[in-house]
């Protein structure tokens, strides 16, 4: 298990984060002849790309847009002298899927799973007061050991082509931001918080992880920038009085301050705005601060024109100002960890989050979007796999708790996108990955996992993990679609009995639930794939949610058009979007803004 440094890079008196974003050199390493040449030490016939972004959309040759396998990237970065003493590192965002980082030609770190951040320590190879080079060696590749799961195949002219098991575009990259840092040799390691409120207080019990052995202290500011609290020692509790809550639509911050001390002398100080609030699921209902809430929202993606999966602060503004428009107050971050940033804009807009890790294609599927609704079996855990899987598995869910835990914004983990659950091999398992989080959480958020169309309450054998049940389904549209969408209801409604029938006293979320529809196409009478479809299929599903007590959320798949692996069931992408790619409402966006009102 890698050490927990997952801390977001900020300025304070004692620390530097210096922004490496830009234009980098890049190169596709086709032959496989990077490491034999020597391209750690500089690339022999780069072209320049932006970081971060995903490096797809930027080409006209199809050739680099499906390239599976090698690609390097390259820049160089000043290292100021004033930084002598301190650790310094350079800290990736993300890189999709796998990487070798190179600084000076020295191999610095590696790192597995393409959706959250790692640091490469550099202090005793950089040069100071000098320029230094870096070169990261990117690979793109799909397999059953690492998540999210898929194959490469290799086509018969040799070019590798990736094969996801899912049904979202393998774009990749260093797709978010890169920095520079710099902090004490004795530093903040990592801090949690954990709430609970007595009357009008609130009473924050909180966790501090160092390097050394000096005092700590801990003081808390309100948005008016006055101290309201404040205490010493790397462990204890603070007393807030007349708290501000954070709630849905009122995303008021904290700032939170700890410094290590040398008597009166700094040694480091770090902060981070910080909403305080509580989570619980009590019978059949999911409670903040210990009212009921009703999830209204979206699964979404990280996804846009030309950057692909990269990070884009743009896209970011508009998609929030989307989610308020329509009177969202949910997203999930399918089907993986999201940028930091959008954490920090949820904290700040009162969004709730369901954080999910990057845990999709656990099903032997290319197609598991079409193949989930006809009952099929893949045996998937019962691969000789699989043990190298979990352990990949584990490590990202404990990346993720570990970079997302103090987040107000985040209200559970999603551990897991439609995997297969009809099989009693899946059972320990799911055991594993449900105790790590529970274990990892200081909160104690509601773990879940999305669960897919086959996992039926008479098949799947696993819904018991989850504090609440997610469901992907899609009556009416992979099944009984058209003119059958009254069988649909139907047969949804059914379901939906059987699962009551069970009485499990448990919250369910729907986390899909959608129809494709071309944003041009108008028909009456309706339909597939036409504006007016689209809303009768929303009216039929959103009949059967106010039919059961047990049912406190709908996040509609999907937020916008977003590209998809290229084939006969995707016209350029997934159409399920409320918006189109260029966040612009369908006719269904009126629709829902009227009922989440």
């Amino acid at each position: 298990m890698r050490t927990c440094q997952m801390l977001y890079p900020r300025d304070t008196e004692s620390r530097r984060a210096v922004s490496m974003d830009g234009m980098w050199k890049f190169q596709l390493d086709e032959k496989q002849c990077g490491h034999e040449e020597g391209w750690k030490d500089g690339l022999p016939a780069p072209d320049m790309i932006p970081v971060p972004a995903s490096f797809q959309d930027f080409y006209t040759e199809k050739d680099i847009r499906e390239y599976t396998g090698d690609f390097w990237y390259e820049t160089d970065f000043f290292v100021p002298g004033e930084w002598e003493g301190k650790e310094v590192a350079v800290r990736f965002g993300c890189a999709t899927h796998r990487a070798e980082v190179y600084v000076n030609g020295n191999r610095v770190t590696v790192h597995e799973g393409g959706f959250l951040p790692f640091s490469a320590v550099v202090t005793d190879i950089v040069r100071y007061n000098s320029y230094n080079k870096v070169v990261v060696l990117v690979n793109n590749e799909l397999n059953v050991t690492s998540i999210p799961c898929g194959e490469t195949k290799v086509l018969r002219n040799g070019k590798k082509m990736s094969k996801p098991y899912f049904d979202f575009y393998n774009y990749a990259g260093l797709q978010r931001p890169v920095k520079l840092i710099a902090y004490p040799k004795e530093h903040i390691e990592d801090f949690s918080v954990v709430h609970a409120f007595k009357g009008q207080d609130a009473i924050v019990q909180y966790c501090v992880e160092t390097t050394g052995q000096h005092k700590v202290i801990l003081d808390v500011y309100d948005a008016d920038r006055q101290k309201v609290a404040s205490a010493a020692g790397k462990e204890g509790k603070l007393l807030i009085p007349r708290v501000h809550k954070w709630n849905v639509g009122d995303g008021y911050l904290y700032r939170f301050v700890i410094r290590i001390m040398d008597g009166e002398n700094l040694i480091d100080e770090y902060f981070e705005p910080i909403g305080i609030r509580t989570v619980e699921i009590k019978g059949k209902d999911i409670l903040l601060n210990g009212e009921k809430i009703y999830l209204k929202g979206f699964g979404k993606h990280e996804d846009s024109d030309i950057v692909g999966r990269g990070f884009n602060i743009g896209v970011m503004k508009r998609d929030f100002e989307c989610m308020k428009w329509i009177n969202a107050n949910c997203f999930r971050t399918s089907h993986y960890p999201y940028s930091e940033e959008i954490y920090q804009m949820a904290d700040r807009e009162g969004i709730l989050v369901i954080d999910e890790v990057a845990a999709v294609g656990l099903f032997k599927s290319e197609t598991n979007f079409a193949e989930a609704s006809t009952g099929k079996q893949t045996a998937f855990f019962q691969e000789a796999t699989i043990p190298r899987l979990l352990e990949n598995h584990l490590q990202c869910v404990e990346d993720m708790i570990c970079r997302d835990k103090n987040h107000a914004c985040v209200i559970a983990w999603s551990l897991m996108n439609e995997p297969e659950t009809t099989d009693e091999a899946a059972v320990p398992y799911f055991r594993k990955v449900f105790d790590r989080a529970g274990e990892l959480d200081p909160q104690k958020r509601p773990r879940t996992f999305a669960m897919i169309m086959n996992s039926q309450p008479d098949t799947c054998k696993c819904y018991q993990f989850s504090d609440f049940l997610s469901f992907n389904r899609y009556y009416g549209w992979y099944v009984m679609g058209g003119y059958e969408i009254s069988d649909a209801e139907e047969a949804f409604h059914r379901e939906m009995d059987a699962w009551e029938a069970l009485d499990l006293n448990k919250p369910v979320v729907f986390t899909e639930y959608g129809a494709d529809t071309c944003a041009a196409e108008h028909k009456l009478p309706s339909v597939m794939w036409g504006q007016e479809y689209q809303i009768e299929y929303l009216e039929m599903c959103h009949r059967v949610f106010d039919s059961y007590d047990f049912i406190t959320g709908e996040l509609v798949w999907n937020f916008a058009d977003f590209q998809t692996t290229e084939g006969i069931m995707r016209m350029n992408g997934n159409k399920k979007g409320i918006f189109t790619r260029d966040r612009q409402p369908k006719e269904a966006a009126y629709y829902l803004k009227e009922r989440w009102h």
